[in-house]
């Protein structure tokens, strides 16, 4: 999974998002450190639906000056395992590192 897949679903776990939000979202989870523009944040969101992963999704309630155009994207419970599976590998690497040595576990 890359970086700007494990970071979009990480973002849509609070629930359905627009792409630009989901942009924000992900600027917001990582302090900035992460940015993804329209051309990875769209791509990546059309391969996650190609792979039913994330689906498209109309709100519940109408958006006040919500642009009609504007599509919203939820997790699916394939994403929201795929997203699980991929925290674990993650979290098997950093598990590795402090092994290692490389830096210390924060408590």
């Amino acid at each position: 999974m890359t970086s700007a897949t494990y970071h979009i679903l990480l973002a849509l776990m609070d629930g359905p998002k627009h792409g630009y939000a989901i942009s924000q979202a992900v600027a917001e989870l990582t302090d900035s450190r992460v940015r993804i523009g329209p051309g990875t944040l769209y791509g990546a969101l059309q391969r996650l639906l190609d792979e039913s992963l994330v689906e498209e999704r109309t709100p519940a309630r109408p958006v006040k000056d919500d642009d009609e155009r504007r599509r919203y994207y939820r997790l699916t419970r394939q994403g929201r395992q795929a997203l699980a599976v991929e925290a674990r590998r993650l979290r098997s690497m950093l598990d590795m590192a402090v092994a290692k040595g490389i830096f210390q576990a924060e408590s």
